[in-house]
């Protein structure tokens, strides 16, 4: 059975840092991408970052870019995205979701499984 389970989020003031984690198992790590995406109170889903994990390439949405980082340790099936210089913009419900991709992309279609979601609240 694939399980992704997330954890880390919270409140945090704004410029402040969190930092998401995203345990996997059920399934071979290395062939996934993993992607967090995000979702506001009535806003869509947005997608944040992704990462390859055959070869760790990663992508980031704008939005973030320079901002947050997204890295994997392959001996505990864990992905991670470091969030930093937060703004009150980045309050949603994240999810981790993992698709047997050799690409990093941040599109929801390419993801089949998805975790329960962490709530990062962030403060002004």
């Amino acid at each position: 059975e694939v399980q992704l389970v997330e954890s880390g989020g919270g409140w945090v003031p704004a410029g402040g840092s969190l930092r998401l984690s995203c345990a996997t198992s059920g399934f071979t790590f290395d062939a996934y991408a993993i992607g967090w995406f995000r979702q506001a109170p009535g806003k869509e889903r947005e997608g944040v970052s992704s990462i390859a994990l055959s070869d760790n390439k990663t992508f980031y949405a704008d939005s973030v870019k320079g901002r947050f980082t997204i890295s994997s340790d392959h001996a505990k099936n864990t992905v991670y995205l470091q969030m930093d210089s937060l703004i009150p913009e980045d309050t949603a419900v994240y999810y981790c979701a993992a698709g047997k991709w050799s690409i990093a992309t941040i599109w929801p279609w390419a993801y089949e499984y998805w975790g329960q979601g962490t709530q990062v609240t962030v403060s002004s």
